[in-house]
């Protein structure tokens, strides 16, 4: 754990003490309650981070549509290590100039992430299940397969 990490803790003990007893947590409530008592100063990489974190997001969520009126995202992204840190690069599907190599990495990068998720989805259910011990214990099916296709049966363009 880094110190920016355990004074994060110490922060969000202190709103919760603060706060009172609601369980759930809003960061965004916290961290202006941070702000406002001085407990977190931002540095100018941190902004600079934000304000990255703002721009992968546009990226994100620019989404176009094909001739064939499929819906699909226009820019992917690659991580790599360069040093001590991990960056983020990003291709526009629709620039013939950005290397196939760059979309067969990032399509793999993604179905990894989704493996892991689904792997931390089954452990926290496991888990849940096994202290909860409830009646019903919540099943998690992992196969996406028949989600996937009546997705895409909804999201087919009709023919006019």
């Amino acid at each position: 754990m880094t110190a920016y990490s355990n004074a994060v803790r110490d922060f969000v003990t202190r709103y919760s003490t603060e706060a009172g007893p609601d369980a759930l947590l809003d960061p965004h409530a916290i961290a202006e309650w941070a702000f406002q008592r001085g407990l977190y100063k931002p540095n100018p990489r941190t902004v600079i981070d934000a304000i990255a974190t703002d721009i992968a997001q546009v990226f994100r969520e620019e989404y176009r549509v094909d001739r064939q009126g499929r819906r699909y995202r226009a820019k992917h992204a690659t991580t790599e290590k360069r040093g001590t840190r991990t960056i983020a690069l990003w291709g526009d599907i629709d620039d013939p100039n950005v290397p196939h190599a760059h979309f067969q990495k990032s399509f793999a990068q993604r179905r990894q992430q989704i493996v892991g998720d689904c792997v931390q989805l089954k452990t926290d259910v496991d888990v849940y299940n096994d202290k909860r011990k409830p009646s019903h214990p919540i099943q998690m099916p992992l196969d996406f397969t028949l989600d996937v296709e009546e997705m895409q049966l909804r999201n087919t363009p009709k023919a006019a």
